[in-house]
Parts: C-alpha cells; structure tokens; sequence
C-alpha cells in the first residue's frame, strides 16, 4: 500500500523524524530511522535520513507504513478565549500579508509531541487569521522573548523564507550574562558542534557583539547573529565565558542551576526590505528582564 502527502508551508525546514512524530505517530525513534532505512518512508521517491529538513514540494511517500494503528488518541488543543486575546495584545505589526508579534518567554512557536499551548496554535483561532492561516518562516526558542513573524499567505511566506535563508533579514538581539569582556565590540566566528545520532557534525557560526553596559560581575549585549545555528547565541557567549542569566542548558557558572527562572535573552530588533520599502520592528523587554536590568545596575535605553 502506498500513501503520498505532499508537505505545507507549516513543515518547511522541519526534520522528516520530527514531521512524523508531530503528524503521524509517536514512535521511538530507532523505529523511525528504521522505516527510513528500509524505504518504507521516503522522500520525493528517495531514501534520506532522519536529519534531513523538508522543503517546498517534497512529497513524503509511505510504504505499507500503518501508522494509523500506531498513533496514539488525544484531542485537539483548543486555545482559551483569554489566551487569544493575551497574544493579540503582543502584536506590534499587523497587515495583510503578515504579523510581527513580541512573543512571550516560555511560548512555543508550534507544536509537538509533548506541547499544546504555542503561538501558531493560538494565532489559527485568532480572527486575525479568519479568512487565512499562520505560516512559520522562523523560530525562535521556547524560553527566548521578543520578535517573531508569521506570514498570513503562502506567497509572503516563501519570500520572506527566502529573504531568512539568504540572510537579508537582520536581527539584534539582547542578552544579560554574567562576567566581564575584555573587548567591548568584536565577532565571534567558530564551529558549532551538534550531534547526528552518533555523528559529529561542525557548523560555521558568527555572531556580532556589543557591550551595552557592564559591571564586576554582569553585562548586557546586544548581537547580531549573522548565521541561524540552533541556540548560537546561548553556546557562543558560553563559550566566552559569559553564561546568560537563567540558562541552565549553557551554563558556566559552578551553580548546577540558574536561581533566575527567566532566560534573559530578548530578540529585540527585526530589519528587511520588501519591494524597495523598509521595515524595522523593535519589541519592548518583558517586564522582568527590566527589573532584571535594575536590580543587577545595568542600564538600557530603548
């Protein structure tokens, strides 16, 4: 028996292990690695690996691959009226063809196996999105705040996808770490390092960076990243030795874990060009990263 979904926007650059577990079936992942070795799932007609991200048209061919009697029930998460309205409220820029929205520190930007609550969730029973529907064209971590944005149509998805991936998009990010920098201003170009099941795997990563203020034991910054590496910014300041406060993943300090609950990382600036016209969106600091601000004598001024 075989079966052909042919993929949306929703799952562009998403991993093929990740597509299933979110739209198939939640099954172990040796088990999907092996139904992609064996040719029972496969891409465009082709084997690939578990790794390998979705693109514009892929069609994912099923082999006698019965994951109906695999997929486990469970109901559809529905947002609370109060939970829409809470979003709404973040958004900074609204217009036809897309939103620019401050989202919240501990929000998803979609859903999977473990999550309901997250923002496209949310945005799909928003009224904003009544004759339409979000598409993701970037991400930013769960626990990051600030900048985000969703396109309304297929069209405006795949432009500003493509604007992402030849890095005419410009971000700025702020980020409140501990220590000191012996350079107020420098770049940051190394190899990242993630892992393939058990194959290691460089990734050339670069960031911009800028003391905005600092004393003995903190400092604020403001980067630039200028590749989108998974969690760049979090493993590049680590690496300096200035762990970003409320990061228990990336942390240099001898305490196993942070006391501040609040990752204090906020993407707080967007720029892009459509059609000759700029756009610039800024997202205000959640209010604790501001008392963050003032309790450690660090200044900010928007």
């Amino acid at each position: 028996m075989l079966e052909v979904i042919k993929i949306d926007n929703y799952s562009l650059g998403t991993r093929i292990d990740k597509w299933i577990k979110n739209n198939l079936t939640n099954i172990p992942q040796s088990l999907i690695e092996k139904n992609l070795r064996k040719g029972k799932i496969k891409v465009n007609k082709h084997k690939v690996k578990s790794s390998y991200k979705l693109k514009k048209n892929d069609k994912i061919y099923l082999y006698n691959f019965s994951y109906r009697n695999l997929k486990t029930t469970k109901k559809k998460y529905i947002p609370k009226v109060k939970e829409i309205k809470e979003t709404e409220k973040d958004i900074i820029e609204n217009n036809s063809d897309f939103i620019v929205i401050n989202k919240k520190a501990g929000l998803p930007v979609q859903g999977g196996t473990k999550i309901k609550e997250n923002v496209i969730n949310i945005l799909s029973n928003s009224n904003l999105f009544e004759k339409s529907k979000p598409y993701v064209v970037h991400r930013i971590d769960k626990d990051t705040s600030g900048i985000l944005i969703v396109a309304k149509n297929r069209e405006t998805a795949q432009l500003l996808t493509s604007l992402f991936r030849i890095r005419k998009i410009h971000k700025t990010y702020l980020a409140l770490s501990f220590g000191q920098i012996d350079k107020k201003k420098d770049i940051i170009d190394n190899n990242l390092i993630r892992y393939e099941g058990n194959k290691k795997i460089l990734e050339r990563a670069i960031t911009h960076y800028q003391e905005i203020d600092s004393n003995y034991n903190y400092t604020l910054f403001k980067l630039k990243p200028i590749t989108g590496r998974k969690h760049q910014i979090r493993k590049h300041l680590f690496m300096m030795g200035n762990s970003i406060l409320g990061d228990d993943k990336y942390n240099s300090q001898i305490k196993k874990k942070s006391v501040n609950k609040n990752l204090m990382l906020h993407s707080y600036e967007i720029k892009f060009k459509i059609k000759d016209t700029k756009h610039t969106y800024r997202a205000s600091l959640p209010d604790y990263f501001k008392k963050m601000l003032k309790t450690k004598r660090l200044t900010f001024r928007d």
